[in-house]
Parts: structure tokens; C-alpha cells; sequence
């Protein structure tokens, strides 16, 4: 990726779109709008030529030559490239329960697996993973984290997790922690319905917390992005999920955990935040509350145009920790 001017800073988006290729309509969006970059969905896969063509064209119609192209490739039931054109790789969970066998081994192999996704990413054009899942699990995670976890262990969390974000960045991918700061309490999914988490604060940072901060505060901090959590936490702020609170995400997320990275709001079509008015309505409190950018993931046309009739450009603090993030995005040879 390269460095942005605040001056002339893109539109604090990243979006999805429909299918294999943009149409004509996609196209003209987006080179009007010029979004800071782009997230592509099994709907926009078919195979190797074919990706290479679209993320060609996606840096095309933008006019930059070198912009985020996203994609989920954790590994295990969410992974965006698929066999047989792909590797089918394992779960987070897979290589937190090896840890407790052979820590050493689970290490290992972990840097093998990120390396060898990074890989395949970096051949097709991607430069941003949205991984690692940092959320802790307890016994009653719901199902939608479940094994993208690592641990119940938020030492065993942070270690593996940092294994994944250090062997992203060493090979040129930015990696994105998630979900800032916490989903593993969540009894809900929050593709469907606002979670509501009652946990003391002291619980929650020495748990919930404690992965996040780890990586926030190690040598490789700036480099990493966020996304947040779409999860109310009302010991923290009583109405508002920490996509859109301000209290949460300067007195939490910003300093309680310190981290200092490029922070991006989750989808922000889930249905957790239907209740905050339209898509408008939930960007404008997003970015208010302090999101350097928020996603839009369905590629639905008519809500994108909605969107963009509102979405700003990056603030001058979002384009600082962009361009700081980015410093570290050449791979080490």
C-alpha cells in the first residue's frame, strides 16, 4: 500500500461489491466516491486469473496505484479462498489446543500456516487479512467465534495472535485484530441482533482485554489495524456498542489498551446496528465516535450510494495512522 495525502485523503470507506466483476455502475461509483479501499467475498471469487483481473481493475477505477484490498481468510469455516483452487487451511482453535500439548510445536506450525495464507494472498494481489481473531473464549461463546479462537487462555491468545499478526507483516500483508476489544462474551450473533455483555471492568481487563493490549503495546503495534466489536458492554457505556461509542473507543480502546493503529468499524449492515437508523445514520455515528474508516460488506448498490451521499473524507489523525501502518508493509526479505 501506499502513503495518502490528507489533502487529497479517500473516502473513509471500504466496501464490498456484487459479483466477479464490477459493473459499469460499480465502476463509476467508486471513481467518484474513490472509497480508501476494497473487500472481496467468495461471490467475487472464481479463480486465480480471474481475482487478478478484478483487484487490477479495483486499483483502476480508483486511479491509485496501490490501495487496501481486503479479504477473511482466517482459516477453518472462514476462509474466502476455497479448495480445490486453494489450500483449505485449520482454525485458530486447532493450534490453541496443540499449544497445550507443545507450545513449541503449536508456535511452529502456526508461523508455517500464516506464512503459507500470506502467500497465496500476496500472489493474488491482497495486502490485508482481516485476521487474527484475538476474542477469548469462555464456555459459552456463541458459535459465530467459536474455533476462530484461539483459547480460553488470554496469555495463550495474545502469543498465538501475535505469531499471526509479526509473520503477516514480515511477509507484506496487513494483518487486522479483531474484535477490538472483545466478542468472546457475546451469547448472540451480532450479524443478527445487538449482544449485550454484563462483565465487571476488572474482569473484562484482565481477560477480554489482555490480548488486545499485548499486541497493541509490542514493537509491531502501529503497524497492525483494528476492528471493533459490534457488542454493547454497559459497564463500559450503557446505550451505545463500541462501533459507535465515542466513551468506549478513546477511553477503552485508544487508552486502557493503547492501541494506536488504523481502526476499522465492522460491517456496518449487521443487524446489531439496525437500530441506529440507516446505513447514513450508523456511518455518521461510527466515525463520530472515533472509526478511522467503516466497512460496508453486502455490495447491495442502492445502500452503497446511500452511504457514499454522506461518507467524508479521512480525517488528517486517521491518514497519520494509515500512513504509519503502511511503513511496515513492505515484506522482509
Amino acid at each position: 500500500m501506499s502513503v495518502i495525502d490528507s489533502e487529497n485523503a479517500p473516502a473513509a470507506a471500504i466496501v464490498g461489491f456484487a459479483g466477479l466483476e464490477l459493473t459499469a455502475e460499480e465502476t463509476k461509483l467508486f471513481a467518484e466516491k474513490n472509497p480508501l479501499g476494497f473487500i472481496l467475498f467468495a461471490r467475487n471469487i472464481k479463480d486465480a486469473k480471474q481475482v487478478k483481473a478484478l483487484i487490477k481493475s479495483l486499483h483502476k477505477c480508483v486511479g491509485r496505484k496501490d490501495i487496501p484490498i481486503l479479504i477473511d481468510q482466517e482459516g477453518g469455516r472462514v476462509q474466502r479462498l476455497r479448495e480445490p483452487e486453494w489450500t483449505q487451511y485449520p482454525p485458530a482453535k486447532h493450534f490453541g489446543d496443540m499449544f497445550f500439548e507443545n507450545p513449541m510445536e503449536s508456535r511452529s506450525a502456526l508461523q508455517a500456516n500464516t506464512r503459507a495464507i500470506a502467500a497465496e494472498l500476496k500472489e493474488l494481489g491482497f495486502n490485508v487479512n482481516c485476521s487474527p481473531v484475538l476474542d477469548v473464549l469462555v464456555p459459552d461463546t456463541h458459535d459465530v467465534i467459536g474455533d476462530r479462537a484461539f483459547s480460553t487462555d488470554p496469555s495463550i491468545v495474545a502469543s498465538l495472535g501475535g505469531i499471526v499478526a509479526q509473520e503477516y507483516i514480515h511477509c507484506g500483508i496487513t494483518p487486522i485484530i479483531k474484535h477490538i476489544p472483545g466478542h468472546g462474551r457475546a451469547m448472540a450473533d451480532s450479524h443478527d441482533e445487538l449482544p449485550v455483555v454484563n462483565t465487571a471492568l476488572d474482569e473484562l481487563k484482565s481477560h477480554d482485554f489482555h490480548p488486545f493490549h499485548e499486541i497493541s503495546q509490542s514493537i509491531y503495534g502501529d503497524a497492525v489495524w483494528g476492528m471493533t466489536a459490534h457488542v454493547v458492554y454497559p459497564e463500559l457505556d450503557e446505550k451505545l456498542p463500541v462501533t459507535c461509542s465515542r466513551k468506549i473507543i478513546f477511553d477503552v480502546i485508544r487508552n486502557e489498551i493503547g492501541f494506536r493503529g488504523f481502526l476499522l468499524g465492522d460491517d456496518l449492515e449487521m443487524n446489531a446496528l439496525a437500530q441506529f437508523g440507516d446505513v447514513r445514520a450508523r456511518q455518521r455515528l461510527a466515525l463520530r465516535a472515533g472509526c478511522d474508516a467503516v466497512l460496508h460488506c453486502s455490495g447491495n448498490f442502492q445502500d452503497m450510494e446511500l452511504m457514499f451521499s454522506e461518507t467524508p473524507k479521512m480525517t488528517s489523525d486517521a491518514v497519520l495512522r494509515y500512513n504509519r501502518s503502511i511503513e511496515w508493509s513492505q515484506p522482509v526479505a
